[in-house]
């Protein structure tokens, strides 16, 4: 059967329903009270419960970070969820469901998290690192594993709805929107997480002690039970209740799924295995994976080492350091909000990239000069410029991410997409440590061992620059079209 002949009953039945209406300002914002909601949980979950555990509670810092980073380790089931968001629906929505169900889900592990860490902060204490505490751990992390599931199964049905309720004119509006939300909700959380542990003073750790302080200078875990349980009762509340307000009637309402997909009545011709073989069937595909992989690589190896950096080089106190943060996330809130609205509009996606690839590369080299300089407020300007930068890059990125990626599976895509950036993030943190190792192996100054790590991080900006180049909007689209085309005509044969 040849390609052009393929039944279209669902756009023939869409032309008889009245065009969904655009989305407007108000429900951007409201949109964006989801991605705010997801920046107060990752202060939550990756902010108090390293701290305590690390500081209060002393678990070990590679047990501790190990079991928070299960979350990570699950990212591959976001294609999953996505094809599953795409292909299955719940009471007749195709997101909604998943995005609520998902943020039910993790707003309560994250609460079950903390009271095993409670459990193995007792074991700790009481019997140091024996069997019991080994188990307790490996709970935990199973607990951190079953909350990246849940983030999955919320998050990406939710990026798939912002493109399924947009247009491409309004797309990067929305994004610019939408993430800027997710910086406020990251700021949030950091107040409201630093105001409960504020309040509540705990005893000195003995420093000779290894991993067992001594009975005398244990922290009083009821004490400190006390005072972060509630924490973590309202405000992952509070959090699934910004969930529903963002998302309640809008699929219904804004949602092109229906008259963009060929098979949204067919929903069963599109399995796990088809979706997977779109994916694959596409050499855009694998540029644009490969593209986000090397530029969230060079975005975030920084992470690990800036507040090191900012000590041994710069003579900054831990308070000092802890505020460098503030720096950077000022320039990529304004980055992120006004790039969709100033400069995607007037130079375009893909040359939006091109200048956050640019300046982070810059700034990259800003953050070495100023360590030759010793001077800590250059140090704050070039993270600004960095901040800047990055939020640009961001936005341009995210924009360019939801052009590639097809009516018909946008669920499967956007899960491919959310794993190269999930890989990322962890690949990230390690490489950034390990490229300090090199430095520090290969020269005696500091600055110049830090600088191998942002010297680094700049050359990988310029390798996606040019991966890049090779992304095809237009073709992927085509590609994908004569995919989806040929699975549904061997299914008809």
């Amino acid at each position: 059967m040849a390609i052009d002949s393929l039944p279209e009953s669902t756009p023939s039945t869409a032309t008889n329903k009245p065009p969904k209406p655009k989305v407007g300002m108000v429900t951007m914002f409201r949109l964006g009270l989801f991605q705010m909601g997801l920046g107060i949980m990752s202060l939550l979950t990756l902010g108090v419960i390293n701290r305590v555990m690390i500081d209060e509670l002393r678990v070990p810092a590679l047990m501790a970070t190990g079991a928070i980073a299960m979350h990570q380790f699950v990212s591959p089931s976001r294609v999953w969820f996505g094809q599953l968001s795409d292909g299955k629906p719940i009471w007749g929505l195709h997101r909604s469901v998943y995005v609520w169900i998902g943020a039910a889900l993790f707003t309560t592990t994250s609460f079950l998290a903390m009271q095993v860490t409670w459990q193995l902060g007792t074991s700790i204490q009481n019997y140091g690192m024996t069997g019991i505490s080994y188990v307790w751990a490996a709970l935990l992390a199973v607990v951190f594993a079953l909350y990246g599931l849940a983030l999955s199964a919320s998050s990406t049905p939710f990026a798939a709805l912002l493109f399924d309720v947009s247009d491409e004119d309004d797309r990067s509006k929305l994004i610019s929107i939408v993430w800027s939300m997710l910086m406020v909700g990251i700021v949030v959380g950091a107040i409201i997480s630093s105001k409960i542990l504020n309040q509540q003073e705990v005893g000195e750790i003995d420093p000779v002690s290894a991993n067992l302080p001594t009975p005398g200078s244990m922290v009083d875990i009821s004490t400190l039970q006390a005072a972060i349980n509630p924490l973590f009762i309202m405000v992952p509340t509070m959090v699934f209740l910004l969930c529903m307000v963002a998302t309640w009637g809008v699929e219904k309402r804004f949602s092109r799924y229906s008259d963009r997909s060929t098979v949204a009545d067919r929903e069963d011709q599109i399995t796990l295995g088809r979706a997977l073989h779109i994916l694959t069937a596409n050499r855009q595909t694998g540029w644009f994976f490969t593209f986000l992989l090397i530029m969230s690589i060079s975005l975030f190896m920084q992470d690990a080492v800036l507040e090191p950096y900012g000590g041994e080089v710069f003579g900054m106190s831990i308070s000092e350091t802890a505020r460098l943060n503030a720096f950077f996330g000022v320039g990529t809130l304004v980055g992120i909000a006004s790039t969709g609205f100033l400069v995607v509009p007037r130079i375009g996606k893909k040359n939006t990239v091109r200048l956050g690839c640019v300046g982070v590369a810059i700034a990259l080299v800003l953050f070495i000069m100023a360590g030759f300089t010793t001077n800590p407020e250059m140090l704050k300007g070039s993270l600004l410029f960095f901040g800047l930068f990055s939020g640009i890059l961001t936005a341009g990125a995210i924009s360019l991410m939801l052009d590639l990626t097809a009516a018909e599976t946008a669920g499967t895509f956007i899960g491919a997409w959310g794993l190269a950036q999930a890989m990322a993030r962890g690949l990230a943190t390690v490489l950034g440590g390990a490229f300090l190792d090199l430095g520090r192996f290969i020269f005696e100054v500091p600055v110049l061992a830090y600088g191998t790590v942002f010297a680094t991080q700049a050359v990988g900006m310029i390798c996606a620059i040019s991966l890049l180049s090779r992304v095809n909007v237009r073709e992927f689209q085509d590609s994908t079209k004569k995919a989806i085309s040929t699975i549904l005509e061997s299914e008809l044969d």
